[in-house]
């Protein structure tokens, strides 16, 4: 349980996020409206969540499918999940029926995993499921991802053989060690120049999910419409210390 001091000090920090956020979109000549900014709980308690909750947040996003499966049902309905990076074909059912109101994965990295999402989808009835497709922009083998060269394929797949995904757009996690640079974006956003066209897509229909603490004001100068805030909202993660 966090302590009260800190559960005010997320409320603090998420409205300073939002006010940074307005300034880069107005940098860019953008609307702070067109940024869905994506409040990353992971290992944070669910009193924390819900002080953030409670402040009128309502999209927040996890990393791991077991805790966004134990925390979610436990939360209100009309929060707006969002599983963010790998995610492995035999969790999906776990992830799927546990997290009714799953508005978003960012992180389809390979046909399978595409396939094993869209059939879950149909087989539990839900509405189509929002899909990113997660680019290695910066080649690390440490990171998931589908090389750039092959996104616009898969995308392709997405978008024109799995009925029940809606494909929204593409997500990237810059280098080294989550700080992004530049480039990584630029990647993205050439990345979605080429699906726009293949697939005859409006570039404005084509989400980007880059930037996190470190880098979402430059992420969002560069045209990011979701960026992911853990620790800058929630303080350092807290992991468990090992025995």
């Amino acid at each position: 349980m966090a302590a009260p001091a800190a559960e005010g000090l997320a409320v603090t920090a998420l409205r300073s996020v939002f006010h940074r956020v307005r300034q880069a979109a107005e940098r860019s000549g953008r609307r702070a409206d067109d940024v869905r900014v994506v409040a990353v709980s992971k290992t944070k308690p669910i009193s924390l969540i819900n002080q953030v909750y409670d402040a009128g947040h309502r999209c927040f996003g996890e990393n791991y499918v077991q805790e966004i499966i134990q925390k979610a049902p436990e939360l209100p309905e009309d929060i707006e999940w969002h599983y963010i990076g790998h995610l492995q074909s035999n969790k999906v059912k776990q992830l799927l029926t546990a997290v009714p109101n799953l508005a978003m994965v960012h992180g389809v990295d390979n046909q399978k995993l595409a396939n094993h999402l869209d059939r879950m989808v149909s087989s539990i009835g839900r509405q189509p499921l929002k899909v990113l497709v997660q680019v290695n922009t910066s080649g690390e083998e440490s990171k998931s991802g589908i090389d750039p060269s092959n996104c616009t394929e898969l995308a392709k797949h997405v978008k024109l053989d799995c009925p029940n995904l809606d494909f929204s757009g593409l997500m990237t996690i810059g280098r080294p060690d989550y700080t992004s640079t530049p480039e990584n974006f630029k990647t993205l956003l050439n990345c979605r120049t080429e699906v726009c066209k293949v697939l005859g897509m409006g570039e404005s229909q084509c989400e980007l999910s880059m930037g996190m603490s470190s880098d979402f004001e430059l992420a969002i100068e560069m045209g990011s419409t979701n960026v992911r805030i853990g620790s800058t909202i929630f303080g350092p993660r807290e992991y468990p210390k090992r025995q």
